[in-house]
């Protein structure tokens, strides 16, 4: 597959894994898309290097896309885990916002 395939393939993988991915997400598109073509190049790798399945048969080839979308979703899953620990703050800070909000 070319470039253009690749860049295709990531971007519809990571627009499906993160449908699939329960929860809300605070990401954009753009990085959605970004981790999708990131991800549709690590399933790739994976699979061929683990399972020595060569998955890479062409675009439109069933197993490439569930190599593509699995690979999207575990560094979906990865970026979620490592964005998630700042979300405290903000929730701590919404609360005193609104505590001063009540006092005034």
């Amino acid at each position: 597959m070319g470039i253009i395939a690749w860049i295709v393939l990531g971007l519809c993988a990571g627009l499906i894994a993160n449908m699939l991915i329960p929860g809300r997400r605070s990401q954009g598109l753009f990085v959605t898309c970004v981790i999708g073509i990131c991800g549709a190049l690590l399933g790739g790798w994976l699979a061929t290097k683990l399972f020595h399945v060569v998955t890479l048969h062409g675009f439109f080839n069933l197993s490439t896309w569930l190599t593509a979308i699995a690979g999207a979703a575990i560094l979906l899953v990865a970026y979620h885990m490592v964005t998630s620990r700042g979300s405290g703050r903000s929730v701590r800070s919404g609360r005193s916002r609104s505590l001063r909000r009540a006092r005034r």
